[in-house]
């Protein structure tokens, strides 16, 4: 302030002083007032360029260059320059805010679909896109009830009660996986909505295995029970004859047997879930395993075998053979309980006079590959992936007429994967079927020979269609 006033005192002394000089005493007043209307003309240029300024946008256009002393305008541009720099750096944090935040919704495994007050799709992530099958960025701004048509989302929209999630089917699925897709709309603002997705395939799965499982295990033991109880009334009220005696209580010995069964691989399951994988400091023979499967496997076909009826075919690997095997690592009873589970499930399926084939070779990645092949009735394609579920059963009358408790391939696949092992199965109707597992290179040695403990990968049960290694009849792919 105070140099602004200097100046117009200077500027009107230097007018006065000129004025006097050329026209005297009317030329000093006139002098005063020239040099007066000249610094305000100076200070209003000055203006109307800031003024040109703040017309073309500040933000965007660059700032008057006012040279001289800075005087009111010059003091108003720097203030609001530097305002502007304020704003430039609050709307950049705020713009990398908003990047971040976005950044996190797009990593978000749940699907998010921001919609504006008339149901278009103002933002969503990939996630949501691959749910609902949405193309970015064609499908912005797009009506959501135009791109989801399920009738169950048009109802849950036009309802307007979001208390419930819904569930829909996803856009990604096939004959063997149904994709489902729990979706639920959040209201915020004014009108708009917060649209949530998530996958809860396997959740549902696990649902069902869950119901299936106590309906299974109610119905497995419930039938002995039933039978037991009849029994046991009978004996009480009944006078029975001796031989029929015996043969009732043959029969509940029978049925306690299954339910012992039943309870003995339930815990099991159970036991194999709960405990650490083993390490591989035990090795066991595997031509001492193969042996002991063997004389078992026989045992149950001539028990399951009709007196009339053909006998089955066993091939096990020749002595020779099995003296090569080498040896395995891991825990000896989980690994008979998986080789001999996969091989009397081959046995109870295979018709008299079928061929069972067990095959044990080494792999060119220092592996070895166990595999069954039968020649019975085969498996269909849909049942493939439940197939070691427990207590899933194909044929439930038949099964059950072969004695099996349903959870077989259940502790061999679990058996299996706790030794870094991977179960396989191949099937093709009226040709047989085929199970295999393939043991990693730190699991197996050839026999007498010392290695140090190495821990193995953990895997997970693959399915695949393959051909067993040296298989008479070999599997085509279905």
């Amino acid at each position: 302030m105070f140099w602004r006033i200097a100046m117009l005192l200077i500027a009107q002394l230097l007018g006065a002083a000129l004025g006097l000089w050329l026209a005297g005493a009317w030329g000093l007043a006139a002098g005063v007032a020239l040099a007066s209307w000249l610094c305000w003309g100076w200070v209003a240029w000055r203006g109307l360029r800031v003024l040109a300024w703040l017309r073309q946008d500040a933000a965007a256009g660059q700032a008057p260059a006012l040279r001289g002393p800075q005087g009111l305008w010059g003091e108003a541009v720097d203030r609001m320059r530097r305002q502007l720099r304020q704003r430039e750096q609050q709307a950049a944090a705020s713009e990398a805010r908003l990047q971040a935040f976005l950044a996190a919704l797009q990593a978000s495994p749940n699907g998010v679909i921001l919609l504006d007050a008339e149901g278009h799709i103002e933002w969503c992530n990939q996630t949501a896109a691959g749910h609902f099958g949405l193309e970015l960025p064609r499908d912005l701004m797009q009506s959501i009830g135009n791109l989801l048509r399920e009738p169950d989302f048009s109802a849950y929209l036009a309802a307007g009660d979001y208390a419930q999630d819904l569930l829909l089917p996803g856009r990604e699925r096939s004959p063997l996986q149904l994709v489902q897709l729990s979706v639920r709309l959040h209201p915020y603002g004014e009108g708009r909505r917060l649209m949530l997705s998530r996958d809860v395939t396997q959740l549902e799965q696990a649902e069902a295995m869950r119901r299936d499982f106590v309906a299974n295990v109610s119905h497995e033991i419930r039938t002995p029970l039933t039978v037991l109880a009849g029994f046991v009334e009978t004996l009480q009220t009944l006078p029975l004859a001796d031989d029929e005696r015996s043969r009732y209580l043959g029969l509940m010995a029978q049925q306690a047997r299954r339910m012992q069964l039943l309870v003995q691989d339930l815990l099991t399951l159970s036991r194999l879930e709960g405990s650490a994988p083993p390490g591989t400091g035990q090795w066991t023979s595997v031509g001492a395993l193969l042996q002991r499967c063997e004389q078992e496997a026989r045992a149950l076909s001539a028990q399951i075998t009709p007196p009339a009826a053909a006998p089955q075919r066993l091939v096990f690997p020749p002595p020779a053979q099995l003296q090569a095997c080498g040896e395995i690592a891991g825990n000896p009873e989980e690994l008979h309980s998986a080789l001999s589970n996969l091989i009397a499930n081959a046995v109870r399926y295979t018709p008299a006079g079928g061929l069972i084939t067990v095959d044990w070779q080494c792999q060119d990645d220092g592996g070895a590959r166990f595999c069954v092949r039968d020649s019975g009735p085969g498996i269909a394609p849909e049942h493939l992936p439940r197939l070691a579920e427990r207590f899933y059963r194909i044929d439930r009358s038949r099964s059950r007429d072969s004695g099996g408790t349903g959870l077989g391939l259940a502790i061999a696949k679990h058996s299996l994967q706790r030794h870094g092992a991977q179960l396989h199965i191949a099937s093709v109707l009226g040709q047989g079927s085929a199970f295999s597992a393939h043991f990693p290179a730190q699991r197996v040695r050839a026999a007498g020979v010392s290695a140090q403990p190495q821990p193995h990968p953990t895997t997970v049960q693959g399915q695949e269609n393959h051909r067993c290694p040296a298989s008479p009849q070999p599997l085509t792919k279905p």
